[in-house]
């Protein structure tokens, strides 16, 4: 059913003469309040639309799915792309309860690094890193939140490998960066939703010139996937309106080390003279015995 993940509510419509009256109550609420039926249960929904749970069952089956849990998967996919902010905004109101916030926001992030631990491919992952020591130039390109996250990538991996680049919006635009990117170069690409179309554009100039794409995104439904070789999974369900991106980060955070161990040699001695650098020049505070700062 993945093609009809990307499209639902074209799915919906599509079939909508042929199901049962019942069912056309449930096909006009999921498509006129997609973000709420999302996240209900079988029997939530048919109390909602006056139907049986059973016959939100046969729903999801007369539309191609297993059941109903695969459908709910495929509504909560599809918010992920077609929400406004503004519509993330009135999510916000399951967290009205200021003392209970940061509970309920912590338990999301939580749930999901589980649900990446869960759903890692390890083969993969190891395969990136070959990829990542292999590469005569890495290039990281993320816009928009991702930028975050890209910008933390680069900074750690050109620590280690020295041939690593961020790509930025900034005084010159995303094509000069990347004009002399080749075959033995590599790139990943980080988007989560919403997908950032320029990153798209930028991946379909980068797979012409015949550069290895790694993707660093939500699921494979994301549209990185049709130009990424190698890709790796976080989950960064949201919460609110607020990007999730604890657990992209924490995956970032492995193919650091991952890297990293393999040039523990080399790090020794970069950080040995970066500490004299920094020791020099005050970057960090320190405090002495009696517990003053410098």
């Amino acid at each position: 059913m993945k093609d009809a993940n990307r499209d639902l509510i074209k799915l919906i419509k599509h079939r909508f003469p042929k199901l049962s009256k019942g069912q056309k109550l449930i096909a006009e609420f999921i498509t006129n309040q997609y973000d709420k039926a999302a996240f209900m249960t079988a029997a939530k929904l048919g109390e909602r639309v006056g139907v049986s749970e059973s016959t939100v069952v046969r729903f999801a089956i007369a539309l191609g799915f297993e059941g109903y849990p695969e459908l709910q998967k495929a509504l909560q996919e599809l918010i992920k792309i077609k929400l406004t902010t503004v519509q993330r905004i009135e999510m916000s109101s399951d967290y009205a309860n200021e003392d209970d916030v940061i509970r309920k926001i912590l338990k999301s992030d939580i749930d999901n690094i589980r649900a990446t631990l869960e759903e890692i491919d390890i083969k993969a992952y190891d395969d990136i890193v070959d990829l990542l020591m292999g590469a005569k130039k890495i290039y990281i390109v993320g816009f928009r939140t991702s930028t975050i996250l890209a910008q933390f990538l680069g900074f750690y991996l050109n620590l280690i490998l020295e041939n690593v680049q961020v790509v930025s919006q900034g005084i010159s635009d995303v094509y000069e960066q990347l004009f002399n990117i080749g075959q033995e170069d590599l790139v990943i690409a980080i988007s989560f939703p919403r997908y950032s179309k320029r990153i798209v554009d930028v991946l379909d100039f980068i797979k012409k010139r015949g550069s290895t794409v790694i993707a660093l995104t939500d699921g494979p439904l994301s549209p990185l996937l049709n130009f990424a070789d190698h890709a790796l999974y976080a989950k960064s369900n949201m919460a609110s309106f607020v990007d999730s991106m604890v657990a992209p980060l924490s995956l970032i955070n492995a193919l650091i080390i991952a890297v990293s161990l393999k040039e523990k040699g080399k790090l020794t001695d970069t950080f040995t003279r970066l500490e004299d650098i920094w020791v020099q020049y005050n970057i960090y505070s320190n405090r002495d015995k009696n517990g003053l700062q410098d």
